[in-house]
């Protein structure tokens, strides 16, 4: 998109807007892309931009996890994996390391969640995990980015080397220590490194009784530090250990860069995969903060916006509670230019620097903040006019440099341009500048430009009428409280409120009446008409609020009431249907028992002599419904007289019988088995069978 003046998008606060998603990037990646933001004028790449962005809001929305963890700056780190001979450290190789599995996370994260996101993972659809990358590092360096010792057989031998002659140097240290103390030799640090050696404190005046090297002394010249005899030789074997570890690490990481450097276009790959997606979330999250969505998207240039609001303001009204009040305004070919009236301070260039940002946004691949339902379509040319543009450089004035763009927007303006004018032929004679700013916005419909214009003329309020195109808007005044209502209603011109204002500013009653006389009767009659019928349309839209209020509670209370009706009937059917199964389930399961037995009695009255016993075992089947009653009838009393608190029994406890409901005490616990007390009769039980009660208190009757 070609922008004019240069400053077009500062002047719409664009980089305010950039500023804030600055703060939401975690990578320099993501900051880069944030300071190199291009305008689209292909529809598929800002529809792709707007439907990943869209895409992770709603996964944030979700309270989902996108495994996108990486934040490192790896630029230097990639230019130098492809220097020949080039050398990456411990911790260089560690952070390649964790770059790849980064990117593993993500694509098994797509797998997890099939084609919920396709947008956000066209990204990486070219993108394998390579896990050679992973294993090359691992087999050299550990998790702290220390190389392992089995990273080679030389260095496995010399660490072995070093430990052992660092041990031997440890205790003759200490056993020289030892005997120097106790010859009282020693200072009162008892010992220090210096130039890398381990050396003794040795009080001045025994300098030249202990044997070694000398390798320095206090600032007050009491204590020298010595480096004993007995170690000499063994530090000097750790020196040139260690000289080989480091000679030994250093060609181990230079082989494992050179393996490495096979896979850098990968690894430049997954860098940029995580300064992209690190991106999008910077988007997302700004537009969760400003309630932002996706409009519908359209390849010809115009814009339908509904419930539309200023990003900005929104956010500083939502920081000191207050309202943003939302515009609703359509641009297209039959609507092409806006002219906005009304009163200063009303908000007629928040209104007008609100369609501005929000096409940039759009352009740029933001969510806006207006309803879903909103269509911004794509412009190729966007030129703006707002503020002071008086140039000292050029010596012009307010109004040459004025019509200097003017000029500007009339060559080079065409159907696919959206433009704002702040004010137009403001800074000029007014009869003069309205002539000029009237001509200015003729040649402009003409070329089927799309815009919105600000202004107090009346004569471009009148041209609604007269050019094909042109309409008009007015920013609402409620002139008993003398405030703006800062709400955008289209179809008609607004009042100035010259008078209105100058009367409630305590001007003197004289001085505005004869500020009447002097303006012209034509001028100020229709001054006045607009006056009046924007009053009138004030009162009718609180009142069309009021009624609209009131008919959404209705329509909430009639719902709230049809929903409780449903519920509470759901209730009662569930409850008659789950009382009526478990009633069928127990007769039915009583019916299969007695089945069951009645056919073993048969058996058994067949195979044996003793009939009698089959004779009771038959009675207890079919007076097993009567002991059942009996049951339910010890159940509800023993409900009614005892609480159940669960939990292990101890001896001295209330305990119920889970089938029989008979309560007693328990008196001795012998594994499983028990022994409960039933009155006074005691009962050896399976203590499983029964629960710990304890007897509720009876209420106290007061009189």
């Amino acid at each position: 998109m070609q922008l004019y003046p240069a400053h077009a998008a500062e002047s719409l606060e664009f980089h305010k807007v950039c500023d804030l998603l600055l703060q939401k990037c975690r990578t320099d990646a993501a900051r880069e892309r944030v300071d190199n933001i291009r305008f689209h004028t292909r529809l598929d790449h800002m529809e792709l931009e707007l439907t990943q962005t869209n895409e992770f809001k709603n996964l944030l929305l979700a309270g989902d996890h996108f495994p996108n963890e990486f934040t490192r700056s790896m630029q230097k780190e990639l230019k130098l994996l492809v220097i020949p001979g080039g050398v990456l450290t411990g911790e260089q190789l560690l952070s390649f390391h964790q770059l790849a599995l980064n990117t593993r996370d993500i694509l098994q994260w797509f797998k997890k969640h099939d084609d919920l996101f396709p947008a956000l993972r066209l990204l990486c659809k070219d993108i394998t995990y390579e896990k050679k990358i992973t294993d090359t590092i691992t087999n050299v360096i550990d998790d702290s980015g220390i190389v392992r010792d089995t990273a080679s057989q030389e260095l496995m031998i010399i660490r072995s080397e070093l430990g052992k002659a660092r041990h031997a140097a440890r205790r003759t240290f200490e056993g020289v220590l030892r005997k120097l103390s106790k010859a009282g030799y020693l200072a009162d640090i008892s010992e220090s490194f210096l130039n890398g050696r381990r050396t003794a404190a040795v009080l001045a005046e025994y300098k030249r009784i202990v044997k070694g090297i000398l390798h320095g002394e206090s600032d007050t010249q009491k204590t020298v530090f010595i480096e004993p005899e007995e170690t000499i030789d063994l530090n000097n074997e750790i020196f040139s250990l260690e000289r080989a570890e480091t000679k030994e690490i250093h060609r181990i990481l230079v082989q494992a860069t050179k393996d490495l450097s096979e896979f850098s276009v990968q690894l430049e790959a997954y860098f940029q995969i995580c300064g992209i997606y690190d991106y999008i979330r910077a988007k997302a999250l700004l537009a969760v903060d400003m309630k932002a969505n996706m409009p519908r998207l359209s390849p010809h240039p115009g814009v339908q916006l509904e419930k539309a609001y200023h990003p900005l303001l929104f956010l500083q009204n939502k920081n000191s509670n207050k309202t943003t009040v939302p515009l609703n305004l359509t641009l297209d070919r039959q609507n092409r230019i806006l002219i906005i009236s009304g009163p200063n301070a009303g908000g007629k260039t928040v209104a007008m620097k609100t369609i501005g940002l929000l096409q940039l946004m759009a352009q740029a691949g933001l969510l806006i903040t207006a309803d879903e339902n909103s269509e911004m379509g794509i412009f190729r040319q966007l030129m703006v006019q707002i503020g002071d543009t008086q140039s000292i450089e050029h010596e012009l004035s307010t109004y040459s440099a004025h019509l200097q763009h003017m000029k500007y927007f009339m060559d080079f303006a065409n159907g696919k341009t959206l433009f704002f004018i702040d004010e137009l032929g403001s800074g000029s004679d007014p009869d003069l500048g309205g002539a000029f700013a009237e001509a200015i916005v003729e040649d402009l419909a003409a070329k089927h430009a799309l815009g919105i214009i600000t202004t107090h003329y009346l004569n471009l309020k009148v041209m609604a009428g007269k050019v094909r195109g042109i309409f008009n808007g007015a920013m609402a005044f409620d002139e008993e409280r003398l405030e703006p209502l800062y709400r955008l209603t289209i179809g008609k011109p607004g009042s100035s409120y010259t008078f209105a204002i100058a009367q409630r500013s305590g001007l003197p009653a004289p001085v505005i009446e004869r500020a009447k006389q002097l303006t012209a009767r034509e001028h100020f009659k229709l001054d006045k008409m607009l006056h009046h019928t924007e009053q009138q349309s004030v009162k009718l839209t609180g009142k069309e609020k009021e009624l609209d209020k009131l008919i959404k509670e209705n329509e909430r209370l009639k719902k709230h009431y049809e929903e409780v009706t449903d519920r509470e009937k759901l209730r009662q059917q569930h409850e008659t249907i789950k009382l009526q199964n478990s009633i069928k389930k127990e007769e039915l399961d009583y019916l299969r028992d007695t089945e069951r037995k009645f056919k073993q009695i048969i058996q058994d009255w067949k195979k044996t002599d003793n009939k009698q016993e089959v004779i009771k075992a038959a009675e207890s089947v079919l007076f097993r419904k009567k002991q059942v009653v009996n049951n339910a009838a010890a159940a509800k009393k023993a409900d009614k007289n005892y609480d159940t608190i669960g939990g292990k029994p101890l001896i001295g406890d209330l305990v119920r019988n889970k089938e029989n409901h008979q309560v007693g005490t328990l008196t001795e616990l012998r594994d499983k088995r028990a022994i409960v007390k039933i009155g006074n009769m005691p009962f050896t039980v399976n203590i499983d069978e029964w629960v710990v009660v304890r007897k509720k208190e009876k209420p106290v009757k007061t009189t």
